[in-house]
């Protein structure tokens, strides 16, 4: 990791700006970075993120549950409406159960909770269409690795 990202720094811009983050836990398993057996080393409930980041640089680690309270607290949500925020609040849920790559597929929307709540489609026309729907969810993401830093 550390020949991949000489400094924290990088490794942050790179996992800010990268879509997808399952693209850079692919990168680093091609480098023979194995973040399974990390996990099962380091015995936490860790996001991708904060394992590599403690591993790497030592940095204090956060569940994936911790993340997404520290979201809650901060009333991101405020600024959609109520059923928007019920869908965001189900992701950080998500996320907190099962990590970041899983809420960056639009097939989520396919899964309960999010299939109680309407079809993809219902769920993506809250946000006012797909474009809107991704940017929020890249909104999410940086809300959720804000604290990181």
């Amino acid at each position: 990791m550390l020949r991949e990202y000489r400094s924290l720094e990088e490794f942050l811009s790179k996992w800010n700006q990268t879509e997808k983050k399952q693209s850079i836990i692919d990168e680093l398993e091609n480098h023979g970075v194995i973040l399974e057996n990390l996990k099962e080393e380091v015995k936490k409930d860790l996001d991708i993120f904060d394992l590599i980041c403690h591993v790497a640089w030592d940095m204090p680690a956060l569940t994936r549950r911790e993340r997404a309270e520290q979201v809650r607290k901060r009333n991101y949500f405020t600024k959609y409406g109520e059923k928007a925020r019920a869908i965001l609040n189900a992701l950080l849920d998500k996320y907190a159960d099962e990590g970041i790559e899983n809420i960056e597929e639009l097939s989520v929307l396919k899964v309960e909770p999010f299939s109680g709540i309407g079809t993809p489609s219902e769920i993506i026309s809250v946000f006012g269409g797909k474009e809107n729907y991704l940017k929020a969810i890249k909104e999410l993401e940086q809300e959720l690795y804000k604290v990181a830093a």
